[in-house]
């Protein structure tokens, strides 16, 4: 039983792993949801269990001469697996942050975009409730809000690299959706 804390530890460790990276993401681009969160983290722990663990378990007995080598390699995957729950937390910690103000700028986008709506374009009021957008940089944005037409959305490009942030109007009456198929935003 000395050895019997690999399996305990991969199965409740990726399930850890998978909620803090569903709800504090470690990077931008981290897989959405649970589920994502799960296969990520299970991958990476799989991972460490198949090809790194072996290498420390043998590393580990050159010092420890008495110990199994299933032990060994058991005490360096449980070892590898905690590590990584360590440090995908921190990394979720470091990153709160940048996603904080990631959210604020997205938040600001849509009080200018509904602001505008309002003042400038009162026939597409009705559509506020579905404003989509799209991060085309660090500081800009494509907010689209619905009209009476499915085709015909109002488009604003808003940057929010000043406070309020500002906003022209997009000739293009095209929805988000269509300039998502083309690739390379998000």
């Amino acid at each position: 039983m000395r050895g019997a804390w690999l399996w305990p530890a991969f199965f409740g460790l990726t399930l850890v792993d998978g909620i803090v990276i569903w709800k504090l993401p470690p990077y931008n681009g981290a897989p959405p949801g649970l589920v994502g969160g799960l296969l990520l983290a299970g991958i990476a722990n799989l991972l460490l269990i198949a090809v790194i663990a072996p290498l420390v378990g043998r590393r580990l007995r050159r010092v420890r001469e008495d110990l199994p080598r299933l032990i060994a390699v058991d005490y360096a995957g449980t070892a590898l697996v905690a590590m990584l729950a360590v440090l995908v937390l921190a990394a979720g910690l470091a990153h709160r942050p940048a996603i904080a103000a990631e959210r604020a700028a997205r938040d600001a986008v849509l009080a200018s975009t509904r602001t505008y709506v309002r003042e400038q374009e009162p026939r597409f009021a009705a559509g506020l409730a579905a404003v989509d957008l799209l991060q085309l940089s660090d500081i800009s944005y494509r907010a689209c809000v619905p009209g009476n037409d499915p085709r015909r959305w109002l488009c604003l490009i808003v940057d929010t690299d000043q406070s309020p942030p500002g906003i022209m109007r997009d000739d293009s009456m095209e929805p988000n959706s269509t300039l998502r198929t083309v690739g390379g935003f998000h």
